[in-house]
């Protein structure tokens, strides 16, 4: 009987990671994941943020749906976009998804 139980403390002292081997492929998953996805959609979140900060009257604009028009005011949660002579719509600023360079809307 005490034979069989030196016998099993030597099995288990053999493993001089203590488990970490296990672990470690687990880990270099998050890792890889965090770089390839996490890391640039954060970065994105940030641009966009900082673009909805800076709109001001008078921007050219892009909303989600494709919409294209200038802004022609700016409040607290919403922006006020023409779409055409005399057509104002109200959208909120999040459905903003891109500021075109001054003087694109004639070229269109």
């Amino acid at each position: 009987m005490i034979s069989l139980a030196h016998a099993q403390t030597a099995g288990a002292a053999a493993d001089p990671t203590g488990g970490f081997m296990q672990i470690l492929p687990m880990i270099l998953m998050f890792v890889v994941l965090w770089f390839l996805m996490i890391r640039p959609q954060m970065k994105k979140a940030k641009e966009h943020k900082a673009l909805l900060e800076a709109l001001q009257k008078g921007d050219e604009v892009v909303t989600g749906g494709g919409m294209v028009g200038r802004i022609t005011k700016v409040v607290d949660g919403y922006v006020t976009v023409e779409a055409a002579e005399g057509v104002e719509l109200t959208i909120q600023k999040q459905a903003v998804a891109l500021v075109l360079p001054k003087g694109t809307i004639k070229s269109l």
